[in-house]
């Protein structure tokens, strides 16, 4: 049996430069814990922030017994206490990042015809762009027409690679729903033939 694994993403989305600082501080922090209580923590992607040592996004690949109950507790929007590195005068002390948890995607080896791969610029609440710069991420799944799009990060490879690792989820759940539904088709056709077969020797 194959061990479980998480990706996690901590992400400073489109916050001032101290959320990126809090990134950078949070993850080794965060990979010490999780190593400490019996986890396999490495580091897959990183985007780097606007100074040395910080991160707009850090993705996490996370393994081990009992994985989704042993990250939980680290799951959503942290709150840091602490004066801006940055801004010495500026009266603001508590910052917000966010860590989400994802199931590590099925690997595939796509083929190029197959997706259709569309950038654009991130939108805001109201449709309205909030930002200049195309770093959203649309990927089309040309054979099943599945359509998903990244645009948190700020980054847009970090946005394509989180595109491809929600395509290949939605890919991997619709197999599960088909093999499912193929077996409900089998267990009805077998109850039918079962049925048929005494209803037979009844009226024989």
């Amino acid at each position: 049996m194959s061990t479980p694994r998480l990706w996690l993403q901590l992400s400073a989305g489109r916050y001032p430069d101290e959320c990126e600082w809090v990134v950078g501080q949070l993850a080794p922090r965060q990979t010490a814990e999780l190593t400490d209580r019996g986890l396999a923590v490495e580091e897959i992607d990183r985007t780097p922030g606007q100074h040395a040592g910080d991160a707009r996004s850090v993705l996490l690949r996370v393994s081990g017994p009992d994985v989704r109950a042993r990250v939980a507790d680290w799951l959503g929007t942290i709150q840091w206490i602490g004066a801006s590195p940055y801004r010495p005068n500026h009266k603001r002390k508590n910052w917000f990042v966010r860590i989400l948890a994802f199931t590590e995607p099925v690997v595939y080896t796509w083929r190029e015809h197959d997706l259709r791969i569309e950038t654009q610029c991130a939108s805001g609440p109201g449709g309205q762009h909030v930002n200049r710069t195309e770093s959203a991420v649309r990927i089309t799944h040309r054979p099943t027409g599945l359509s998903v799009l990244a645009q948190k990060e700020r980054s847009q490879h970090t946005n394509r690679r989180l595109a491809l690792a929600r395509l290949g989820a939605l890919l991997s759940q619709r197999a599960d729903e088909q093999a499912h539904a193929a077996e409900d088709r089998k267990w009805r056709q077998h109850t039918w033939l079962e049925r048929g077969m005494l209803c037979g020797f009844i009226v024989g």
